[in-house]
């Protein structure tokens, strides 16, 4: 049996890695499923949906010139699709899974908006009615406000000492 791009194939499962299972097709050939074409759910570790001598349905993506065959189960239809093998106790969501007590780097990180300082809101006439030089007056002393509340702010947070020096600032 030859196979063709496009083909629904039947193969054992001979071995698995990180990235992906090889599977044994028909005539002795061997094909590769990459673990982003095993199923339609995220897929962690491929040992959860698949284990040595399972048999598999796939569909045949690709061959190149070195006879290397590439597979895929998400695309094989319906009846081909695998679910995990094991009822796992997944958390729903990472807010459930998050472990204080867990090493850094298996702790979820947590995405947030910039901290930018926007200024204070002003009911000014809008950017695009004023001139180059409005605008430029407007940034300057938008800038010094900020650098103003800016060394207000670091003053009260040090005690006003100079941390250079060590002495008061005057």
């Amino acid at each position: 049996m030859s196979l063709a791009v496009g083909d629904i194939v039947e193969g054992k499962v001979t071995g698995i890695t990180k990235f992906g299972a090889f599977v044994e097709l028909p005539d002795n050939k061997v094909g590769m499923v990459h673990i982003s074409e095993l199923s339609e759910q995220y897929v962690k570790e491929i040992s959860d949906f698949l284990e040595k001598g399972q048999l598999i349905k796939s569909l045949v993506m690709s061959i190149d010139e070195e006879g290397k065959i590439s597979l895929s189960v998400k695309r094989a239809g319906e009846d081909a699709q695998l679910q995990p093998r094991t009822d796992s106790s997944e958390p729903e969501s990472m807010d459930q899974h998050f472990d204080r007590n867990a090493p850094a780097e298996r702790k979820p990180r947590r995405r947030s908006a910039p901290n930018v300082w926007q200024g204070p809101k002003t009911s000014e006439e809008p950017d695009h009615e004023l001139s180059f030089e409005e605008k430029m007056a407007r940034f300057k002393q938008q800038s010094d406000s900020k650098l103003s509340d800016l060394k207000h702010a670091n003053e009260s947070k040090h005690g006003g000492y100079n941390r250079r020096g060590g002495g008061k600032r005057r």
